[in-house]
């Protein structure tokens, strides 16, 4: 029986932000704030870039930090960072989140040698309330 890895520091998935994401990415500001063995929660800060009509927070933004924070579960999960493309985001966008910060709260369902499998929550970090659900499949090289 294997040992699953020790889950990586926000630190390390703090850096790896900075290294393995695309520069529209890194604008989103996205900052980690945990990570454990049940996966990781990202910050999204608000910001009027950001934001349509009304300061509320655009779908599209939501989805990049979704996807982001999957990909930093995945290195979370499998202790490094493992080459992996996106395969299926399906989301729902429940209600219009506005005037707050997001937190983004990814865990891996279920990862083998070929495919992933996880989930993402988004949520208002002041109300605490759900705005974005999402489940994902990547391909692991």
């Amino acid at each position: 029986m294997t040992t699953p890895p020790t889950p990586v520091s926000p630190e390390t998935l703090q850096q790896a932000l900075g290294e393995l994401f695309a520069p529209w990415v890194q604008a989103l500001h996205l900052r980690v704030e945990r990570s454990d063995a049940d996966g990781v929660t990202l910050r999204l800060p608000q910001s009027d870039q950001l934001s349509r009509v009304g300061g509320v927070l655009c779908g599209q933004a939501m989805m990049a930090a979704a996807d982001t924070a999957m990909v930093l579960a995945l290195i979370n999960h499998f202790g490094q960072f493992r080459p992996c493309s996106t395969v299926q985001l399906s989301s729902s966008f429940m209600k219009p989140l506005s005037g707050q910060d997001a937190l983004v709260t990814a865990r891996v369902l279920r990862a083998g040698k070929a495919m992933a499998f996880g989930e993402i929550d988004l949520a208002g970090a002041d109300d605490g309330k759900s705005v974005f659900r999402a489940s994902t499949t990547y391909a692991l090289m």
